[in-house]
């Protein structure tokens, strides 16, 4: 037996925060193993909620290495329930779990125009995070009238017919789910933040893939890594609007595509080269321009309101209605179908996700 697994979860817990936190110069790191065994302690409650707070804080702040996000990874991995769909291939979109607050985000109706292209889709998410506590996939698609109850066998049942499915936190990873109130007190973004989106409650018979967005450069190479090592078959890894998994309508882009495991590749995106020109990054919520959205607060934003108005955006542009959330889903969807080998270029992708929108296809995958 190792020696972390031998003390006894609160005395591990104590030598843990003893190391990461004593400051930035004597702050030592911790192995993948005892990362993961801290993280056990507080998903089981066996930790002291201060000892969980210090912990999270500490890692932050002393700035998390690779084997400490693997090791909380594979602890939320084995408290993670999941289902295997009959489809050979499930892509799981992973964005942003505290939502948008600065846009009317269309991805939480990609997965439905990924299924009409041949692409099964599961996305994830919550009902609320911080800390920008914006709107979710959670909150838009019960807006556009969907089930964001199911099970991950449910989930998965849903797939076999229309193609795609929502899973919420609370029901794939409750023990993970019921740090929520936790995470609010500690306001500043955990390791949580970074590994709960690799979290596949539906997975494919044969392969999974993962697909996700990032804001600043040094989460490509986390992601790809972290997605190795969760057994993902190929990873895409986008620069998106609010850290999203859309990139910005009016300006080139990039993202990070894995095959087999192996090596990350970068892949620019052109949104003009698409025939999308827009002058706005992403769907504005009305009353808000380019400059006021930055200034947005977390206290004034009404994630109610914005999440039906996302909603009623997303669902027009399932019914052909071109303008700014159209061209999100096709630029969305033309990436990631190249991305994943089911498309020969993005233009192609393209084609593709308009041909599927103009004709009703991803519109009636949606209402399946």
């Amino acid at each position: 037996m190792n020696t972390a697994a031998a003390l006894e979860p609160r005395a591990h817990m104590r030598s843990v925060i003893a190391r990461i936190a004593t400051g930035p110069e004597y702050s030592k790191d911790i192995s993948a193993e005892e990362a993961r065994d801290a993280m056990r302690a507080i998903l089981d409650n066996h930790a002291d909620p201060v000892q969980a707070g210090i912990f999270f804080i500490a890692l932050r702040m002393k700035r998390e290495t690779d084997d400490e996000n693997i090791g909380v990874l594979d602890a939320i991995m084995e408290v993670t329930q999941s289902a295997t769909a009959q489809a050979d291939e499930v892509a799981l979109l992973a964005d942003p779990y505290d939502g948008y607050n600065r846009s009317l985000t269309a991805a939480p109706f990609l997965p439905a125009l990924l299924a009409a292209c041949g692409l099964p889709t599961v996305s994830t998410g919550v009902e609320s995070m911080g800390p920008k506590y914006g709107a979710t996939h959670r909150q838009i698609l019960r807006a556009a009238g969907i089930n964001v109850d199911l099970t991950p066998a449910e989930a998965a049942a849903r797939m076999n017919g229309a193609g795609w499915a929502y899973c919420d936190q609370s029901r794939f990873a409750p023990k993970l789910h019921d740090l929520t109130g936790l995470r609010t007190t500690i306001i500043k973004r955990p390791v949580l933040t970074t590994v709960e989106v690799l979290l596949a409650p539906v997975k494919g018979a044969k392969k999974t893939h993962f697909i996700t967005g990032y804001v600043h450069k040094p989460y490509p190479r986390v992601y790809a890594l972290l997605a190795r090592h969760a057994g993902f078959d190929d990873s895409l890894i986008i620069r998106g609007t609010e850290g999203g998994v859309i990139p910005s309508l009016r300006q080139d882009s990039r993202m990070f595509v894995v095959h087999d495991r192996g090596a990350e590749q970068q892949v620019e995106i052109s949104p003009k080269a698409l025939g999308i020109e827009q002058e706005v990054r992403a769907p504005l919520i009305p009353g808000m321009d380019e400059a006021s959205e930055l200034e947005a607060h977390v206290e004034a934003f009404d994630a109610g309101r914005v999440s039906a108005l996302a909603a009623e955006a997303g669902l027009a542009a399932l019914n052909g209605e071109k303008g700014a959330a159209y061209d999100s889903l096709v630029l969305g969807a033309a990436i990631m179908l190249h991305g994943l080998k089911k498309a020969d270029s993005i233009a192609a992708g393209a084609d593709m996700a308009r041909k599927a929108l103009d004709c009703g296809a991803a519109k009636a995958r949606f209402a399946a």
